[in-house]
């Protein structure tokens, strides 16, 4: 087990990063956020840090570095860094360009966050890390066969550019970090909802149009899938990095399917009730897979991580924070 009183973090304004950065910040760890300069969502983590400091144990925990990870390599900003974080324990890797729409296919920007991936590496080193732990995706497996979890074993066939580059950045990483003698741990997130979701996702787009007062529409939804809750996900990213085998590739879902139908009526019974839903009235997408579920029977072997949500009580909490930040 790796004690983690420091930690270093990349992406930490995205649903997943401020989930962790906060789940980091209840365990009394030191947290050092990387953010590329003119993030339009730094707000987030100045929020938090606002909070932390008006908490006795939680002041000066959280610190801002505004720096992208080219500059962080040396110069001021890597002395910024090293001064704030010292030794660091743990390096989180979440940051990600192009995760959505045409993007993904962007062969030149999916190739240099394959190279920022190995930035991260290095920097980790010379932070003197004990581990080094990247985001992939279910993206990176591409089309498995109906009713299969996914697993470490599950041959990975991408087939678009985000996930191919996604299984490259931790093929390389890994390679990378046994050079440096350093524990790699690669978590491939599937789907994850949650405060501060990105509106182009079925869950957030459902509630907003909800609370607008309008009739959202959808497939028939007769897809099963895996949903985990943002608050769930921090704490297995947490404990893959405490305990997690170094090597070890895990798949993060909460393990169970439903079928999207069912999803969508919880988030209906969340936000009104009575409303109608739009079920069945668009067609499936293309290629539109129709089971996605992660075998997390390992990372709760290694890591004891079980999730504590349901998607009822989840979503509970993701329309309140989204009524009160609408406020």
């Amino acid at each position: 087990m790796r004690e983690i009183k420091t930690a270093v973090l990349t992406g930490a304004t995205g649903m997943i990063g401020t989930a962790l950065t906060q789940y980091l910040l209840s365990q009394g760890v030191t947290v050092a956020a990387c953010v590329r300069p003119g993030s339009p969502h730094v707000d987030r983590l100045r929020e938090m840090q606002q909070e932390s400091s008006e908490t006795e144990r939680l002041q000066g925990k959280l610190h801002i570095i505004e720096a992208d990870l080219e500059e962080l390599q040396s110069g001021a900003a890597l002395k910024e860094l090293q001064r704030t974080a010292g030794k660091a324990d743990a390096f989180f890797h979440l940051g990600w360009a192009g995760t959505f729409g045409t993007a993904r296919n962007d062969m030149y920007l999916q190739n240099r966050n394959i190279a920022y991936t190995l930035d991260a590496v290095r920097l980790a080193g010379r932070l003197g890390c004990q581990v080094f732990l990247g985001a992939g995706s279910q993206a990176e497996y591409g089309r498995v066969c109906a009713g299969e979890k996914l697993s470490s074993q599950t041959p990975a066939f991408p087939e678009n550019g985000y996930g191919i580059a996604k299984l490259a950045a931790g093929q390389m990483s890994r390679i990378f970090c046994e050079e440096l003698g350093m524990s790699h741990v690669w978590v491939r997130i599937l789907s994850v909802y949650g405060p501060w979701d990105t509106d182009k996702t079925m869950v957030m787009s459902a509630v907003n149009t909800l609370l607008d007062g309008g009739r959202p529409a959808f497939s028939p939804g007769e897809q099963l899938w895996d949903y985990l809750y943002a608050k769930d996900a921090a704490r297995a990213l947490y404990l893959a990095a405490e305990k997690g085998k170094s090597g070890s590739i895990y798949p993060l879902g909460s393990g169970q399917t439903r079928p999207l139908k069912e999803y969508i009526r919880c988030i209906g019974e969340a936000v009104r009730p009575q409303a109608e839903l739009g079920i069945g009235e668009l067609p499936y997408a293309q290629n539109q897979v129709m089971y996605l579920c992660a075998d997390i029977e390992e990372l709760t072997k290694d890591t004891g991580f079980v999730p504590e949500y349901t998607f009822e009580e989840g979503i509970q909490e993701t329309v309140a924070w989204r009524i009160e930040r609408r406020k």
